[in-house]
């Protein structure tokens, strides 16, 4: 049992995230094609247009879905919850897809997820069909279980609208081969076409997500000691549950239009945390953000460095490294249950 004040292991977790962010930081920076390069001598420009801007970047979306995996089970009091399982995830890689049918059945086809004359433009059409495909998806999920009182009707619910949209997209890309290109990068997670605009635009999105998310914190505390507990404390209950599946949609459509369906980072991340210190919503958001960050930068280091020069999509390895954790959470659960 850890007798020390919650102050101090607070503090403790936040010094091990800087620590294991910085060692895993560094190790991105000398990680390339060839994998972990020792004594090796290359160009500045490699360090600043490609290294930093993927590390950066992969932490920063690391950070969003953590950030939108913490605010999914605070607010739906499910520690299940998170932007798949819901089909956040599922309804921001349709508006994605979209988005890529329309520019490769249009004029000028779209080569790739970048290489075209107004990058910005691109990036945030991506994103803005991202939130509202994860929005609606969200928002469907929530009318099919009639709520969230139910837990297993909100993860079956949220299961099938994942899979009944994850089949609308193979469909575009079925009859639209043009955008099969840039959607296969994109359904198996990349980091490879990150650059400094798409690290700005992270870090804006990510800002505005956690000031929101720490403002309407106190909902979520509420939340977790009951429904009825917290309509008692005279809180806007319904419009707060908007604000917040907005600000989660709105993270996790960012880093979805970014690097592509990520699995497991949203849902690993908060259990991670719980795991260290049991602490409110206000201490627990920013430190999920940070353990995602730390977890997708340290998978992106490890898809380059693990098979190299050929490299593994980090969006699999995520999902091996993410669902090997939860069967092992599972089996200590059910270990510990056997010995009380």
């Amino acid at each position: 049992m850890n007798n020390r004040p919650i102050h101090q292991r607070i503090q403790d977790l936040w010094w091990m995230l800087l620590l294991i962010t910085c060692a895993v930081g560094w190790l991105g920076l000398h990680t390339g094609s060839l994998g972990l390069e020792w004594g090796l001598s290359y160009s500045d420009d490699i360090i600043q247009e490609i290294r930093i801007p993927r590390t950066w970047g992969a932490w920063l979306a690391g950070a969003l879905l953590g950030l939108s995996g913490a605010i999914a089970q605070g607010l739906f009091r499910n520690p299940l919850a998170d932007p798949y399982l819901l089909g956040s995830a599922s309804g921001a890689a349709l508006g994605v897809a979209t988005v890529l049918v329309l520019g490769a059945t249009g004029a000028s086809a779209l080569p790739g997820l970048i290489d075209v004359s107004n990058w910005w433009a691109l990036r945030l059409s991506l994103t803005s069909a991202a939130f509202l495909g994860a929005w609606l998806s969200v928002l469907f999920t929530l009318m099919l279980a009639r709520g969230v009182h139910q837990t297993m009707r909100l993860i079956l619910s949220g299961v099938v609208v994942g899979v009944v949209l994850g089949a609308i997209t193979s469909l575009m890309m079925a009859m639209v081969p043009q955008a099969l290109p840039s959607m296969q990068s994109f359904l198996l997670g990349s980091t490879a076409s990150l650059n400094p605009s798409a690290c700005v635009l992270m870090s804006l999105v990510l800002f505005f997500c956690c000031l929101i998310s720490l403002l309407t914190s106190k909902v979520l505390d509420a939340l977790g000691l009951g429904e009825t507990t917290a309509r008692s404390l005279g809180l806007p209950l319904k419009p707060m549950r908007m604000i917040l599946i907005a600000v989660m949609s709105l993270a996790t459509a960012c880093a979805v239009a970014q690097v592509g369906l990520i699995a497991f980072v949203g849902l690993v991340a908060p259990h991670l945390v719980r795991s260290r210190v049991q602490v409110t919503h206000r201490h627990s958001l920013l430190l999920s953000a940070a353990m995602g960050g730390a977890l997708l930068c340290a998978a992106d280091v490890l898809a380059r460095g693990l098979w190299a020069p050929q490299e593994l999509p980090v969006g699999v390895l995520t999902a091996v490294l993410g669902g090997g954790y939860l069967l092992w959470r599972m089996q200590s659960m059910n270990g510990e249950r056997s010995h009380s």
